[in-house]
């Protein structure tokens, strides 16, 4: 039998790596890798940071990672002397990962990069998708009434996509974007509509002459074959469909180059772990106070000021809440074990058998990485206490019209909230036998959208924790700040997610047979 190489695969609008992380996970047999990402390219400097670290990574043979790495994550080395011990694997990351922009002043830059990367490969494959803040319902909303909203240039960073297609023409590509481009208008128009039209026939979208090749374009979910009139609907892939434990809905399209008489397969549906049995058995810890001095008698001092009586008062007549009442009589009766604000303790295996977490466990990890709550307010620690004693007596997290007036936030628009009309779900906890609900970049700001639904432990989810919802391996480092890392996490593509596209991405190529 024939040995087959790896495909290269060009990773652009890159982030910390999730799309390229599963598709270099993917093996043919126990140790051949079906792709190997010969380019990945990043302008924002923490991600790209975290992308570097994961290329030298995965110059060891059978991605077998050394020993010195788990010294650094330890601590007991620094990346620099990380680096320094593997000059060779180092020098090939800096040719592989790349920190650029992608726009009109670096296009030259980019096909060079690109075309001397590629060494002239006829099967190889492009991933990725432009930043995705301009299309998203929270990025609109925010930017609602702003003049400079359509001409925002985030709006048509997809161009620059089709101008790679048309210098390198790759046999095939997955596009990714965020569910809210289906609904997002510029000048009036769908922006989705003119996406789908222009991937068909690039060279058009971009004013220039045609040389008859485009694109047949392909969902990874339906049956039916997208076309211009068809219901861009299509393209959403329901990641919690595929075994990934986090209802993130996002867009993919696959294009397949059109002298390639090749449909590609959908994916196929499995049950996703739920969130207690991903995030289940990681250390418990706690939050900190965000004002003030820190102490763990001080921050439970705070929780007990949650006064259970006049909880069941307030919600006089609430048909759960007596329940209430009572679970969080008894959660306050006494104080946990002291917990600490962080853990690096590395749990055992759970004993779930879900591919899931045979992707996410590393056995040889010494230390636990990036678990380390954040602060909050006192009077936030007091709601969330509150929302996760509900969530676990009704099974649903609270909407503001749920809580106790005592516990209202001093918000403008709290009444607004309360009577359903915008931000009603301003504290969401994450229910423990569900996928959690979509890890966004927003998780960097607050965490009132990540309530952990232990209510002992008061706490918004970690970034180890946001990232094993993600699917990243436990060994996966986030350089950068946890600010920054929360952001690489929640604006990354599912690895166990992008490893299923990979194998249907593979078989194209693999049924292809010679391409130009």
């Amino acid at each position: 039998m024939t040995r087959k190489s790896a495909y290269p695969v060009v990773d652009i609008f890159a982030g910390p790596g999730g799309l390229g992380e599963g598709f270099s996970s993917l093996l043919r047999g126990k140790s051949d890798a079906c792709f190997r990402s010969v380019i990945s390219i990043e302008e924002n400097e923490f991600a790209h940071r975290t992308l570097m670290l994961r290329h030298f990574l995965k110059r060891f043979k059978g991605n077998e990672l050394p020993d010195a790495y788990y010294r650094y994550l330890s601590g007991s080395i620094s990346i620099d002397e990380l680096y320094a011990l593997y000059p060779r694997e180092k020098s090939h990351a800096d040719q592989s990962a790349i920190r650029i922009s992608i726009g009109a002043e670096n296009r030259a830059r980019v096909r060079k990069i690109i075309g001397s990367r590629l060494q002239k490969k006829s099967k190889w494959a492009l991933v990725g998708g432009p930043p995705c803040q301009a299309y998203s319902l929270v990025g609109r909303s925010r930017m609602m009434g702003d003049p400079e909203f359509e001409r925002d240039e985030r709006h048509f960073l997809y161009r620059e996509y089709f101008r790679i297609i048309v210098d390198h023409w790759p046999p095939v590509f997955v596009m990714e974007n965020v569910k809210g481009l289906l609904s997002a208008r510029v000048k009036g128009e769908l922006v989705i509509n003119r996406i789908v039209s222009d991937l068909s026939a690039p060279e058009e979208a971009l004013g220039m002459a045609s040389n008859g090749l485009g694109y047949k374009l392909y969902s990874l979910s339906e049956d039916e074959l997208p076309g211009f009139d068809v219901d861009p609907r299509l393209f959403l892939v329901r990641s919690e469909e595929y075994g990934v434990p986090q209802a993130r809905h996002r867009m993919f399209i696959v294009g397949v180059r059109n002298d390639i008489d090749i449909r590609p397969e959908k994916l196929k549906p499995h049950k996703p772990p739920t969130l207690k049995q991903i995030i289940g058995n990681l250390p418990k810890i706690r939050s900190g106070i965000s004002k003030g001095a820190d102490s763990f008698g001080k921050w439970w001092a705070e929780i007990e000021c949650v006064d259970p009586f006049l909880i069941h008062k307030e919600l006089n007549g609430y048909e759960f809440a007596g329940e209430i009442a009572e679970h969080i009589g008894i959660d306050l009766s006494q104080p946990p074990k002291a917990l600490e604000k962080s853990s690096t303790r590395y749990p055992a295996r759970p004993r779930l058998p879900h591919d899931v977490l045979d992707c996410i466990y590393d056995p040889r990890l010494p230390v636990l990485v990036s678990h380390e709550s954040r602060s909050h307010m006192p009077s936030d620690l007091r709601r969330y206490a509150f929302a996760a004693s509900f969530a676990s007596v009704t099974g649903k997290s609270p909407k503001l019209g749920d809580f106790p007036s005592s516990l209202l936030p001093d918000h403008a628009n709290v009444e607004d909230g309360r009577a359903g009309k915008m931000f009603s779900d301003r504290f969401r906890v994450q229910l423990p036998g569900q996928p959690s609900t979509t890890v966004t970049s927003h998780i960097s700001k607050d965490g009132h959208y990540f309530i952990h639904y232990d209510p002992k432990q008061c706490r918004s989810l970690t970034v180890r924790e946001a990232a094993r919802l993600q699917t990243f391996p436990d060994n996966y480092h986030f350089e950068g700040p946890r600010t920054s890392q929360y952001h690489q996490v929640g604006n990354a593509v599912p690895p166990y997610l992008a490893r299923q596209i990979a194998a249907i991405i593979a078989d194209v190529l693999d049924r292809a047979g010679e391409v130009a």
